[in-house]
């Protein structure tokens, strides 16, 4: 059976984006100069022998609208995500959203399906394409938080980087309590990856 897979970049007090997310600022006002500069620097550290690929083993996506891009309520706008017309997944990617709109087969493989009936339908559909394969939950926090709560997230990556914002879209939040048991835990000079099963 497939195994759902949460991979995060956070903050020390646990934010994966900060106040005021933008088309110019799509992880909010991090203190960087756009782009989620300071969550994400780790990812492009070519120096830091520590450093871990952002994981490509996974079958299937499933993403929140609000990380597939910018655009709210209606599909008014020719808008195909934020990687352009190759992007990394390489498969399907199941999108939340309450606004119908046809699959949309992109450059490489991925092809993104627009789910309008809630997060158990994404990944029923997700568990159906994926097989015995991984399912990675995408973010944004919310619905992550949302996949948590409903208790069938099986592992959780935390990427965590050594600063704080007090303020965004937090990860936990609105999720019961976990009971978590360590697997793994790497550290490096921008980043402490940690590695959680979730124990039911």
């Amino acid at each position: 059976m497939s195994r759902v897979i949460v991979s995060q970049t956070v903050t020390a007090d646990g934010y994966a984006a900060g106040m005021n997310q933008t088309e110019s600022h799509p992880f909010g006002e991090d203190g960087g100069d756009g782009w989620g500069n300071r969550l994400h620097a780790w990812m492009f550290d070519q120096a830091d022998e520590n450093r871990v690929e952002v994981e490509q083993n996974a079958r299937v996506h499933i993403m929140g609208r609000n990380m597939f891009g910018p655009v709210r309520g209606e599909w008014d706008r020719d808008w195909k995500g934020w990687w352009g017309d190759d992007p990394p997944f390489h498969g399907p990617v199941f999108v939340l959203t309450h606004h119908p709109r046809e699959s949309q087969p992109m450059e490489g493989g991925t092809t993104y399906h627009f789910v309008t009936d809630g997060i158990e339908a994404a990944l029923e559909r997700a568990r159906e394409a994926a097989g015995d394969g991984e399912i990675m939950i995408q973010g944004g926090a919310d619905t992550i938080n949302q996949y948590l709560a409903a208790g069938v997230v099986d592992e959780l990556r935390l990427h965590i980087v050594p600063f704080t914002l007090s303020g965004g879209a937090r990860l936990f939040d609105g999720v019961p309590p976990l009971n978590l048991e360590q697997v793994r835990a790497r550290t490096a000079s921008t980043v402490v990856h940690v590695t959680y099963r979730v124990v039911r």
